[in-house]
């Protein structure tokens, strides 16, 4: 029920964590972005069939794993601004359509160049829905439940992204690595439904000025000239003229990202955070940290089916601990 003497960050009548109605609320976001993180953790486990489906070597394997995490990186903070204009239960529900209609396109492609510009599609739809899932909770709950609601959304969450890799696994071994996309779709169904009944409307009061897009448009191209040069450099030589383009004009769209966020009067990244050396420093470890995983998560499962022998729910589920001592 809802407290009518609570008010939420949005102005509106504010949810009790307790409530019906509240853990529906939690539940919508859960679903939204746990497939998301799923989607970032068991694509590792199917990429060695995928490359005996499509007789490709890592180079195209590991841009199905980037395709996916660049449009996702480069995209954030502008599906959140969307969501706090145009009101985040709808941004977040156009997310996770269109996260579904990805999936499906990835479930259904017949080449590996189909199914990186599918990926890249699916991570603008976990754009669009990730930061809305946070940003809905914030906005729907009376602040002394807040963070028994965000709580909620972290753990389980983070269950999700753990037993990935041991559900892509038995999918992949039972079916194909086409299903690993295609078990989105009745989850999206549910997610889009609990959104339309029960989930509240808000926006942010305070978003004023344009959209950002050139600040979008010049970290995600920066973030994709760099990464393509990284990913080419081993193939065609450091002082290739492709790899050093790629990365020169990474580094020169980066710096145009900051340009711009420091010369908006509302910018979609706020320069000035970074003055927080405890904000600085969470950013930094986790970009570590992260960055370790993501290695791992490409790596272990292509080794330990093709080297090691084991089937992908064995590599799956001997990734289990990995994602475990992430969440501990």
């Amino acid at each position: 029920m809802i407290d009518a003497g609570a008010v939420s960050a949005a102005g509106l009548p504010g949810l009790r964590y307790a409530s019906r109605r509240g853990r529906w609320v939690v539940a919508a976001t859960v679903l939204g972005s746990g497939i998301a993180a799923l989607d970032a953790t068991v694509v590792g486990i199917a990429l060695p069939a995928i490359g005996r489906d499509f007789h490709v070597g890592e180079a195209s394997l590991q841009w199905v794993v980037d395709a996916y995490t660049l449009s996702l990186a480069g995209l954030l903070l502008l599906g959140g601004t969307l969501g706090d204009r145009y009101g985040r239960r709808r941004i977040f529900t156009i997310g996770a359509v269109w996260f579904a209609l990805a999936s499906l396109g990835c479930g259904i492609a017949p080449n590996d160049l189909t199914l990186i510009l599918a990926r890249a599609l699916q991570g603008v739809g976990a754009a669009l829905l990730t930061p809305g899932s946070l940003a809905i909770l914030q906005a729907s709950f009376v602040e002394e439940d807040r963070s028994k609601a965000i709580g909620a959304w972290s753990g389980l969450g983070g269950l999700a992204t753990a037993v990935g890799p041991f559900i892509g696994g038995w999918l992949i071994s039972a079916v194909s690595w086409r299903l690993v996309f295609f078990i989105n779709l009745p989850i999206v169904v549910a997610v889009v439904a609990i959104a339309a009944r029960h989930v509240p409307e808000s926006r942010s009061p305070d978003v004023a000025g344009p959209l950002d897009v050139p600040g979008a448009v010049a970290i995600t191209g920066a973030l994709v000239g760099i990464t393509y040069g990284l990913i080419e450099a081993p193939a065609h030589g450091w002082s290739s003229p492709l790899v050093l383009t790629a990365l020169m004009a990474g580094a020169a769209l980066g710096v145009a990202f900051v340009v711009v966020e420091a010369r908006k009067a509302e910018p979609m990244l706020p320069l000035g955070v970074f003055a927080s050396r405890q904000f600085s420093a969470a950013n930094a470890v986790t970009f570590v940290v992260y960055a370790a995983l993501s290695g791992a998560l490409f790596l272990l499962p292509t080794v330990l089916q093709e080297v090691s022998g084991y089937s992908p729910l064995a590599s799956g589920a001997a990734l289990l601990p990995v994602t475990i001592i992430m969440l501990t």
